[in-house]
């Protein structure tokens, strides 16, 4: 299992909330990936700003997408899945991509861990409906050097 992985699962249990980034106190989706990214690099990545729950979507500003793309590496769509790669969603065609989750198994029955709005940090199946709304993919990096 990967060291990603391994992160991502201590987190499963964890309540949510919004703007939250504690194991075993709360955390949103982001905040899982900042707690993983912690756990594997040991600091964070840059200073997150405080964020409304509509992710800049009135604004249609993809401003998930553009902090993926200075931290992780974007996978080509046609790679096969692999664990450890963190997800970015759309919930709804046409809106801005505002959820997060890290794969946490590929193969024929792949799954994801998420921190999702009224259930917590949970491992789900990452089932035909959930697959459609993937915006983008991406790699953690291999070593990362958290900002001053």
């Amino acid at each position: 299992m990967s060291r990603v992985v391994a992160a991502a699962r201590s987190w499963i249990g964890t309540a949510y909330l919004h703007q939250g980034s504690s194991k075993a106190v709360g955390t949103d989706c982001l905040g899982l990936v900042r707690g993983v990214w912690r756990a594997v690099y040991g600091g964070e990545p840059e200073v997150v700003p405080a964020y409304t729950a509509d992710w800049s979507e009135p604004q249609h500003e993809e401003r998930l997408w553009e902090a993926a793309l200075r931290h992780l590496t974007p996978v080509p769509p046609n790679r096969a899945l692999s664990d450890g790669e963190c997800l970015l969603f759309r919930m709804r065609d046409g809106s801005v991509a505002k959820h997060l989750g890290i794969l946490s198994r590929s193969g024929e029955t792949p799954a994801f861990i998420h921190a999702y709005s009224g259930h917590g940090v949970v491992e789900s199946a990452l089932s035909k409906p959930w697959a459609r709304r993937i915006a983008a993919r991406f790699d953690f990096p291999a070593t990362a050097e958290p900002e001053d």
